[in-house]
Protein backbone atom coordinates (compact mmCIF):
# COMPACT_ATOMS: atom_id res chain seq x y z
CA UNK A 1 0.00 0.00 0.00
CA UNK A 2 1.27 3.82 -0.54
CA UNK A 3 2.25 5.61 1.78
CA UNK A 4 -0.54 7.28 4.24
CA UNK A 5 1.30 10.44 4.70
CA UNK A 6 1.73 10.74 1.35
CA UNK A 7 -2.12 10.35 0.32
CA UNK A 8 -3.13 12.60 3.65
CA UNK A 9 -1.01 15.55 2.12
CA UNK A 10 -2.51 15.55 -1.21
CA UNK A 11 -5.51 16.39 0.65
CA UNK A 12 -3.80 18.60 2.95
CA UNK A 13 -3.09 20.76 -0.58
CA UNK A 14 -6.38 20.84 -1.14
CA UNK A 15 -7.38 22.03 2.07
CA UNK A 16 -4.70 24.84 1.55
CA UNK A 17 -6.10 25.25 -1.92
CA UNK A 18 -9.63 25.95 -0.75
CA UNK A 19 -8.96 27.28 2.59
CA UNK A 20 -11.07 30.48 2.16
CA UNK A 21 -14.22 28.60 0.61
CA UNK A 22 -13.63 25.86 3.29
CA UNK A 23 -12.80 28.54 6.58
CA UNK A 24 -9.92 27.19 7.09
CA UNK A 25 -6.90 29.25 7.98
CA UNK A 26 -3.51 28.38 7.52
CA UNK A 27 -0.53 29.72 8.90
CA UNK A 28 3.00 29.13 8.67
CA UNK A 29 5.12 29.29 11.41
CA UNK A 30 8.85 30.15 12.46
CA UNK A 31 10.33 26.68 11.89
CA UNK A 32 8.25 26.18 8.36
CA UNK A 33 5.70 23.97 9.68
CA UNK A 34 2.17 24.35 8.38
CA UNK A 35 -0.67 24.91 10.43
CA UNK A 36 -4.67 24.39 9.58
CA UNK A 37 -7.13 25.95 11.51
CA UNK A 38 -9.90 24.00 11.26
CA UNK A 39 -11.89 25.11 14.24
CA UNK A 40 -10.10 26.83 17.14
CA UNK A 41 -10.77 30.23 16.06
CA UNK A 42 -11.25 29.77 12.50
CA UNK A 43 -15.38 29.35 11.21
CA UNK A 44 -14.90 25.63 9.58
CA UNK A 45 -18.38 24.05 8.88
CA UNK A 46 -19.69 20.74 7.44
CA UNK A 47 -17.29 20.36 4.42
CA UNK A 48 -13.98 21.42 6.02
CA UNK A 49 -15.36 18.57 8.50
CA UNK A 50 -15.82 15.89 5.85
CA UNK A 51 -12.21 16.81 4.54
CA UNK A 52 -10.40 16.71 7.55
CA UNK A 53 -11.83 13.58 8.43
CA UNK A 54 -10.87 12.23 5.50
CA UNK A 55 -6.92 13.69 5.70
CA UNK A 56 -7.19 11.80 9.18
CA UNK A 57 -8.33 8.45 6.89
CA UNK A 58 -5.63 9.16 4.43
CA UNK A 59 -7.98 9.40 1.66
CA UNK A 60 -8.69 5.62 2.19
CA UNK A 61 -12.39 6.05 2.96
CA UNK A 62 -15.70 6.98 1.72
CA UNK A 63 -16.87 10.25 3.71
CA UNK A 64 -20.31 11.89 3.70
CA UNK A 65 -23.30 13.46 5.01
CA UNK A 66 -27.07 12.70 5.04
CA UNK A 67 -29.83 13.93 6.65
CA UNK A 68 -32.18 12.38 9.44
CA UNK A 69 -33.83 12.00 12.27
CA UNK A 70 -33.34 12.45 15.77
CA UNK A 71 -35.89 13.76 18.22
CA UNK A 72 -38.35 14.76 15.86
CA UNK A 73 -36.04 17.13 14.17
CA UNK A 74 -33.35 16.96 10.97
CA UNK A 75 -29.63 16.05 11.95
CA UNK A 76 -26.70 15.36 9.61
CA UNK A 77 -25.33 12.08 9.99
CA UNK A 78 -21.89 11.13 8.99
CA UNK A 79 -21.26 8.48 7.07
CA UNK A 80 -17.95 6.20 6.03
CA UNK A 81 -17.12 3.49 4.53
CA UNK A 82 -14.02 1.87 3.89
CA UNK A 83 -12.21 -1.59 2.42
CA UNK A 84 -9.21 -1.03 4.02
CA UNK A 85 -10.61 -0.79 7.74
CA UNK A 86 -6.81 -1.65 9.59
CA UNK A 87 -4.95 0.96 7.61
CA UNK A 88 -7.48 3.44 7.20
CA UNK A 89 -9.13 3.88 10.85
CA UNK A 90 -6.11 1.98 13.47
CA UNK A 91 -3.15 3.24 11.20
CA UNK A 92 -3.98 6.17 10.46
CA UNK A 93 -7.22 7.91 11.93
CA UNK A 94 -7.37 6.96 15.18
CA UNK A 95 -6.38 9.71 17.97
CA UNK A 96 -3.51 7.48 19.52
CA UNK A 97 -1.20 10.62 19.65
CA UNK A 98 -1.50 12.23 23.30
CA UNK A 99 0.58 15.28 22.95
CA UNK A 100 1.82 17.43 26.32
CA UNK A 101 4.76 19.75 24.36
CA UNK A 102 5.45 22.71 27.12
CA UNK A 103 2.32 24.25 28.07
CA UNK A 104 0.19 22.31 24.69
CA UNK A 105 -2.04 19.56 25.52
CA UNK A 106 -3.92 17.61 22.29
CA UNK A 107 -5.06 14.64 20.95
CA UNK A 108 -2.60 13.61 17.77
CA UNK A 109 -4.92 11.35 14.94
CA UNK A 110 -4.06 10.74 11.64
CA UNK A 111 -0.82 9.00 9.42
CA UNK A 112 2.23 10.71 11.24
CA UNK A 113 1.32 8.25 13.84
CA UNK A 114 2.51 5.45 11.05
CA UNK A 115 5.92 7.03 10.94
CA UNK A 116 6.25 6.53 14.60
CA UNK A 117 5.02 3.27 14.64
CA UNK A 118 5.11 2.23 18.56
CA UNK A 119 0.98 1.94 19.03
CA UNK A 120 0.13 -2.45 19.16
CA UNK A 121 -2.00 -2.18 16.24
CA UNK A 122 1.27 -1.04 13.69
CA UNK A 123 2.52 -4.53 14.62
CA UNK A 124 -0.98 -6.51 14.67
CA UNK A 125 -0.99 -4.90 10.65
CA UNK A 126 2.56 -5.40 10.01
CA UNK A 127 2.02 -1.37 8.17
CA UNK A 128 5.05 0.85 8.77
CA UNK A 129 5.01 4.04 7.08
CA UNK A 130 8.19 6.08 5.15
CA UNK A 131 7.38 9.39 3.32
CA UNK A 132 9.74 12.90 4.30
CA UNK A 133 6.36 14.84 5.05
CA UNK A 134 3.89 14.10 7.30
CA UNK A 135 0.27 15.35 8.45
CA UNK A 136 -0.71 14.85 12.73
CA UNK A 137 -4.74 15.96 12.86
CA UNK A 138 -4.82 18.04 16.59
CA UNK A 139 -7.70 18.05 18.17
CA UNK A 140 -7.04 20.55 20.93
CA UNK A 141 -8.80 24.49 21.87
CA UNK A 142 -5.51 26.42 21.38
CA UNK A 143 -3.05 26.27 18.01
CA UNK A 144 0.24 24.32 17.79
CA UNK A 145 3.17 26.20 17.94
CA UNK A 146 6.88 26.07 17.12
CA UNK A 147 7.43 23.48 19.98
CA UNK A 148 4.84 20.75 18.97
CA UNK A 149 5.82 20.99 15.44
CA UNK A 150 9.72 20.27 16.28
CA UNK A 151 8.56 17.83 18.47
CA UNK A 152 6.61 15.76 15.87
CA UNK A 153 8.95 16.45 13.40
CA UNK A 154 11.67 14.44 15.50
CA UNK A 155 9.35 11.92 16.66
CA UNK A 156 8.47 11.12 12.54
CA UNK A 157 12.07 12.01 11.29
CA UNK A 158 11.00 14.48 9.19
CA UNK A 159 12.18 18.39 9.08
CA UNK A 160 10.05 20.20 10.53
CA UNK A 161 9.03 22.69 7.70
CA UNK A 162 7.93 19.32 6.39
CA UNK A 163 4.78 19.11 9.20
CA UNK A 164 1.43 19.92 8.56
CA UNK A 165 -1.04 20.27 11.22
CA UNK A 166 -4.25 20.61 10.85
CA UNK A 167 -6.23 21.40 14.42
CA UNK A 168 -9.64 21.67 15.16
CA UNK A 169 -11.94 22.42 18.84
CA UNK A 170 -14.12 19.24 19.87
CA UNK A 171 -16.13 22.10 20.33
CA UNK A 172 -16.19 23.00 16.69
CA UNK A 173 -18.67 22.47 13.88
CA UNK A 174 -15.59 20.57 12.06
CA UNK A 175 -14.78 18.85 15.30
CA UNK A 176 -18.13 17.69 15.74
CA UNK A 177 -18.06 16.37 12.10
CA UNK A 178 -15.09 14.59 12.31
CA UNK A 179 -15.72 13.08 15.53
CA UNK A 180 -18.79 11.55 14.02
CA UNK A 181 -16.88 10.01 11.67
CA UNK A 182 -15.05 7.83 13.95
CA UNK A 183 -18.25 5.06 14.51
CA UNK A 184 -16.59 2.70 12.03
CA UNK A 185 -13.29 3.17 13.66
CA UNK A 186 -14.29 2.45 17.38
CA UNK A 187 -16.25 -0.35 16.32
CA UNK A 188 -12.72 -1.49 14.75
CA UNK A 189 -10.75 -0.84 17.64
CA UNK A 190 -12.68 -2.82 20.04
CA UNK A 191 -12.57 -6.30 18.06
CA UNK A 192 -8.50 -5.54 17.83
CA UNK A 193 -8.34 -5.00 21.86
CA UNK A 194 -11.08 -8.51 22.00
CA UNK A 195 -8.38 -9.85 20.26
CA UNK A 196 -10.16 -10.59 16.92
CA UNK A 197 -7.47 -11.14 14.06
CA UNK A 198 -7.75 -7.33 11.72
CA UNK A 199 -6.67 -9.20 8.74
CA UNK A 200 -9.99 -10.91 9.31
CA UNK A 201 -12.14 -7.71 8.98
CA UNK A 202 -12.58 -7.12 4.83
CA UNK A 203 -14.87 -4.14 5.04
CA UNK A 204 -16.82 -1.27 7.56
CA UNK A 205 -19.34 1.09 7.01
CA UNK A 206 -20.98 3.05 9.61
CA UNK A 207 -22.31 6.34 10.62
CA UNK A 208 -23.33 8.85 13.64
CA UNK A 209 -25.53 11.62 14.46
CA UNK A 210 -23.68 14.84 14.89
CA UNK A 211 -24.22 16.58 17.53
CA UNK A 212 -25.08 20.59 18.43
CA UNK A 213 -21.53 22.42 18.88
CA UNK A 214 -20.60 23.56 21.96
CA UNK A 215 -17.49 25.98 23.07
CA UNK A 216 -17.28 24.60 26.58
CA UNK A 217 -14.79 21.58 25.45
CA UNK A 218 -15.98 19.05 28.52
CA UNK A 219 -19.23 19.22 27.20
CA UNK A 220 -18.61 18.96 23.58
CA UNK A 221 -16.32 16.24 24.80
CA UNK A 222 -19.52 14.37 25.73
CA UNK A 223 -21.95 14.88 23.08
CA UNK A 224 -19.57 13.55 20.66
CA UNK A 225 -18.90 10.64 22.61
CA UNK A 226 -22.41 10.27 22.72
CA UNK A 227 -23.41 10.74 19.78
CA UNK A 228 -21.40 7.48 19.04
CA UNK A 229 -21.72 5.94 22.38
CA UNK A 230 -25.90 6.04 21.42
CA UNK A 231 -26.54 7.31 18.21
CA UNK A 232 -23.22 5.47 16.02
CA UNK A 233 -24.55 2.80 13.69
CA UNK A 234 -21.60 0.04 12.10
CA UNK A 235 -21.58 -3.21 9.62
CA UNK A 236 -18.66 -4.93 9.56
CA UNK A 237 -18.12 -8.08 7.14
CA UNK A 238 -15.70 -10.64 8.46
CA UNK A 239 -14.04 -13.77 7.13
CA UNK A 240 -14.13 -15.75 10.59
CA UNK A 241 -17.03 -16.39 13.46
CA UNK A 242 -16.83 -15.68 16.45
CA UNK A 243 -20.10 -14.76 18.40
CA UNK A 244 -19.12 -14.03 22.07
CA UNK A 245 -16.49 -11.50 20.52
CA UNK A 246 -19.15 -9.78 18.68
CA UNK A 247 -21.57 -8.62 21.22
CA UNK A 248 -19.11 -7.28 23.29
CA UNK A 249 -18.11 -4.69 20.97
CA UNK A 250 -21.27 -2.46 21.04
CA UNK A 251 -21.11 0.49 23.86
CA UNK A 252 -24.02 -1.81 26.03
CA UNK A 253 -21.28 -4.17 26.74
CA UNK A 254 -19.52 -1.10 28.97
CA UNK A 255 -20.04 -0.91 32.69
CA UNK A 256 -21.05 2.64 32.49
CA UNK A 257 -23.72 2.11 29.43
CA UNK A 258 -26.75 5.00 30.12
CA UNK A 259 -23.98 6.95 32.13
CA UNK A 260 -23.56 10.27 29.90
CA UNK A 261 -19.80 10.53 28.89
CA UNK A 262 -19.48 14.00 30.84
CA UNK A 263 -20.22 12.31 34.10
CA UNK A 264 -17.87 9.61 32.93
CA UNK A 265 -14.86 11.88 31.92
CA UNK A 266 -15.21 13.79 35.11
CA UNK A 267 -15.10 11.11 37.44
CA UNK A 268 -11.95 10.21 35.52
CA UNK A 269 -9.93 13.70 35.97
CA UNK A 270 -10.09 14.33 32.17
CA UNK A 271 -8.19 12.05 31.42
CA UNK A 272 -9.09 10.00 28.21
CA UNK A 273 -7.20 7.29 29.06
CA UNK A 274 -8.44 6.39 32.17
CA UNK A 275 -11.66 6.07 30.86
CA UNK A 276 -12.38 1.97 30.08
CA UNK A 277 -11.77 1.40 26.70
CA UNK A 278 -15.05 -0.35 26.41
CA UNK A 279 -17.08 2.82 26.40
CA UNK A 280 -15.45 3.69 23.12
CA UNK A 281 -17.83 1.89 21.00
CA UNK A 282 -21.05 2.52 18.88
CA UNK A 283 -24.57 2.01 19.85
CA UNK A 284 -25.20 -0.75 17.64
CA UNK A 285 -23.04 -3.17 15.61
CA UNK A 286 -23.89 -5.32 12.77
CA UNK A 287 -21.45 -8.71 11.56
CA UNK A 288 -21.91 -10.56 8.58
CA UNK A 289 -19.60 -13.49 8.65
CA UNK A 290 -18.61 -13.92 5.28
CA UNK A 291 -20.85 -17.41 3.93
CA UNK A 292 -21.94 -17.57 7.07
CA UNK A 293 -24.25 -15.90 10.00
CA UNK A 294 -25.29 -12.14 10.52
CA UNK A 295 -25.50 -10.81 13.95
CA UNK A 296 -27.03 -7.70 15.26
CA UNK A 297 -25.64 -6.21 18.63
CA UNK A 298 -26.73 -3.23 20.67
CA UNK A 299 -28.99 -0.50 19.82
CA UNK A 300 -29.28 3.24 19.45
CA UNK A 301 -30.74 5.29 22.23
CA UNK A 302 -31.96 8.47 21.38
CA UNK A 303 -33.51 9.11 24.60
CA UNK A 304 -29.95 8.74 26.23
CA UNK A 305 -29.13 11.72 23.02
CA UNK A 306 -31.94 13.99 23.53
CA UNK A 307 -30.25 13.85 27.47
CA UNK A 308 -27.01 14.62 26.47
CA UNK A 309 -27.66 17.42 24.26
CA UNK A 310 -30.24 18.92 26.08
CA UNK A 311 -33.40 18.67 22.95
CA UNK A 312 -36.63 19.28 23.58
CA UNK A 313 -38.16 15.90 22.88
CA UNK A 314 -40.49 14.68 20.06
Amino acid sequence: MESVNRMAVELVDEALDFADELGVTPYELDSGATVLDFGVDARGGLEAGLLLSEIQTAGLATIQTRVDDVAGGARPHVELSTDHPAVSLLCSQKAGWELAVDDFEGLGAGPARALVGEEAEFAAVDYDDEFDLTVLSIESTELPGDQVAEHVAERTNVEPSAVFLPTCATGSLAGSVSTAARAPELAVFRLFELGYDLAAIRSVSGSAPVPPVSYDEPEAMGRTNDALAYGGEVYVAVDYDDPNTFEQVPSVAAEEYGTPFAEIFADAEYDFYEVDEAVFAPAQVTIDVIDGPSYVFGETREDLLVESWDLPEA
